[in-house]
């Protein structure tokens, strides 16, 4: 029997609603996509007759079973068409333009043919087949011209998913709705029952938050799908349906099982000059990310670049959108990682997700507040069409300007709120703001709860990267924002608002004595009593002879960095990549002294083409600083001679060939000096270090 929310949808929607329990009983019996259920259900059962309903449920099944490709089907399929003149299919089906032979030509994805005539009419009537492919109803015939380049052309094809979105229907439609009802519909949509998180039996509600708050854990899975480049995870207990949002739900969103990765498939394939899976979908999600197996030794870094801003260079500058979900599971008990000095809830993820990774996630779900899926938590009632939803987040996914102004002038965070966070939290109001509130504006108590679930979201992960971090980088997770009256809230997260171990990890001591005129810093780590003298450094003119060895960077330049938070460089010669990497060397050793807070780089370029190309390589080590709290700036000059290192600690050293002083391995990168400058014979060249 339907409820008063089941009949206002239908009024509001109609059309556009399908019975999602009738989805759940039909896909254990045919694992066919979600949406593609639905069309048909929509098609055949749209009726609340019981006996109608049985007999449609027996004729999806009987058009599935006649007319869905399974890919290991394919050459049975073409074969059927061949034989039979023509057939009707359910498959993806993409159309692409061949400059060469200026025509188009579609692509049936489980069919297995990428040269399919179609007629113009069909792409024209249906914009997406141009536009990464959709599923449709196809009629395929078989072209008996043995003279054609082609075995089989498109007699008709009827969409399933939606040819046309109209963003003004959705939004009228959902102004019609509370915001509590919008939440139970958006659930009931993706075949959930929001009334068992209302009223839970004594056995959830005993170990599991309710209401509001479970409603909001279950939403927060679609943030990346609705928000462009952005970084979600999630882990906690098996069977808790963590990959399930994103693998049936959304046409625009794929998921990426057993825990493979590699620059080629996920971000760009040099080979083919292709741009990979960030290219094309909307949010990429990686299942078991515990598991993770990274291929190639550069994915992480171009990873980091990716998450950090939307783009990275992969010999050319890459630009995309789409969002990256982790999720994994966590066999730990929670109570046991939040009170333990030594571990914490990243316990589970591979080493490689270091702290620069995860000071990319924005917002960090407790999978470990919400229950393991049974049928009491599938709903029975109506919901939108999965398509058509997905089609609304699609839209929002593309479209932030308008939410972005909207979330600026309503959110003020507090001091602790640092670049990382700031943004974090920022995009996460937005998405909420897109899933809940897509159309009109939240009264202010509506809209503190976003902030403070996106704030939540984002302490959970700074507190994890605090007690990793042996210093206070990462200290501040006080995290808080001020009410419209000027009140300011600090945000906890409910698993370690009280937790010694979590609220103050132990750190390791460091202190500063001088003990002479010899000693300008000796510091004493605690924990190891090592300590580490640095001899005062004094003016001096260094010459290098042609073949001398000895002189690599940290022995040169070490001393004389120490204490310098600002270091300029002038070298009108950093423009071969060997001496862009020259240049890396020394920021490596900078990081490593760990004084430094700013550098500034004036070099030259040889043209324009050149500039570019240092340009994305500049960016790149920009971005890698940034992980180390450097802030990196370069320009290039075209009347620049004098090489020179200038410091803030009232130190300059002049180079006579800058840092490209050694001499050539002659393309040999197998012989000793190739790592260690020290061992690399240098050029003949001079140096001059002195105080300004």
């Amino acid at each position: 029997m339907n409820d008063e929310l089941d009949k206002k949808l239908n009024d509001v929607f109609a059309g556009k609603v399908v019975r999602k329990d009738l989805v759940h009983q039909i896909k254990k019996a045919a694992n066919v996509p979600s949406f593609v259920l639905e069309f048909l259900l929509s098609k055949y059962c749209a009726t609340d007759d019981p006996d109608e309903i049985e007999s449609g449920k027996i004729a999806v099944l009987e058009v599935i079973e006649s007319n869905y490709v399974r890919p290991d089907e394919s050459n049975s399929a073409q074969s059927k068409v061949q034989q039979e003149g023509r057939h009707k299919f359910i498959d993806k089906i993409h159309v692409k333009y061949h400059e060469k032979e200026r025509r188009h030509w579609a692509e049936m994805e489980n069919f297995g043919s990428k040269r399919i005539a179609i007629n113009e009419k069909f792409y024209k009537e249906n914009g997406k087949l141009l536009e990464g492919g959709m599923w449709a109803e196809i009629t395929l015939a078989h072209n008996e011209v043995e003279a054609d380049n082609y075995a089989f052309y498109i007699e008709d094809l009827r969409p399933i998913q939606l040819a046309r979105f109209s963003e003004k229907i959705y939004f009228e439609g959902r102004n019609k709705f509370t915001r509590d009802e919008w939440i139970d519909v958006i659930l009931r949509s993706v075949g959930l029952n929001p009334d068992i998180m209302d009223n839970p039996p004594p056995e959830i509600k005993a170990k599991f938050p309710s209401g509001f708050r479970l409603k909001m854990h279950f939403l927060s899975r679609l943030l990346p799908i609705v928000q462009n480049n952005y970084n979600y995870i999630e882990l906690g207990p098996r069977g808790t349906g963590k990959s399930y949002f994103y693998s049936e739900f959304s046409p625009y969103s794929t998921l990426l099982s057993g825990g493979q990765a590699s620059t080629a498939t996920l971000l760009y394939n040099n080979r083919k000059q292709q741009v990979g899976a960030v290219g094309f979908w909307d949010n990429i999600a990686f299942d078991e990310v515990g598991n993770m197996k990274i291929k190639d030794t550069d994915t992480i870094q171009i990873m980091k670049d990716y998450m950090a801003n939307g783009r990275f260079s992969r010999g050319k500058e890459v630009v995309a959108n789409a969002s990256f979900s982790f999720v994994g599971n966590i066999d730990h008990s929670i109570d046991q990682l939040v009170n333990s000095y030594d571990h914490n809830l990243f316990i589970t993820l591979p080493k490689a997700f270091d702290l620069a990774i995860q000071d990319r996630f924005y917002f960090y779900l407790p999978g470990w507040e919400i229950p393991k899926m049974d049928n009491k938590f599938f709903t029975q009632r109506f919901g939108l069409i999965t398509d058509y939803m997905a089609e609304a987040f699609h839209y929002m996914f593309k479209h932030n300007k308008d939410y972005v102004e909207s979330v600026s002038k309503r959110l003020k965070l507090g001091p602790n709120v640092q670049g990382r966070d700031e943004s974090a939290i920022r995009k996460t109001v937005t998405a909420y703001m897109k899933l809940i509130h897509p159309s009109g504006q939240p009264t202010d108590e509506e809209f503190n709860q976003l902030v403070e679930y996106a704030i939540e979201g984002r302490r959970r992960v700074k507190e994890q990267m605090n007690k990793a971090k042996p210093d206070d980088e990462f200290a501040l997770v006080d995290l808080s924002y001020f009410t419209i009256e000027g009140k300011e809230v600090i945000v906890y997260c409910p698993e370690s608002k009280s937790v010694e171990a979590t609220q103050n990890p132990r750190k390791t001591v460091y202190t500063k004595t001088d003990k002479s005129d010899n000693l300008t810093r000796e510091e004493i780590a605690i924990t190891d009593q090592a300590q580490v003298k640095i001899k005062t450094p004094e003016e001096k003119r260094i010459k290098i002879l042609y073949g001398d060895s000895g002189y690599g960077y940290e022995t040169l330049f070490k001393d004389y960095l120490i204490g310098a938070t600002e270091i300029i460089l002038e070298d009108a010669y950093i423009r071969q990549k060997h001496q862009v990497n020259n240049f890396l060397r020394l920021c490596e050793i900078i990081v490593k002294i760990g004084d430094c807070k700013r550098i500034t780089l004036i070099t030259g370029a040889d043209n324009e083409s050149q500039k570019k190309e240092n340009n994305l390589l500049f960016d790149q080590i920009s971005n890698s600083l940034y992980d180390h709290e450097i802030e990196f700036r370069y320009e290039f000059s075209e009347i620049l001679h004098d090489r020179e290192i200038k410091l803030n600690n009232g130190w300059n050293i002049k180079m006579g060939r800058g840092l490209d002083y050694f001499q050539s391995l002659g393309g040999n990168y197998l012989q000793v000096g190739t790592n260690d400058l020290d061992l690399r014979p240098c050029l003949e060249t001079s140096f001059d270090f002195y105080k300004k």
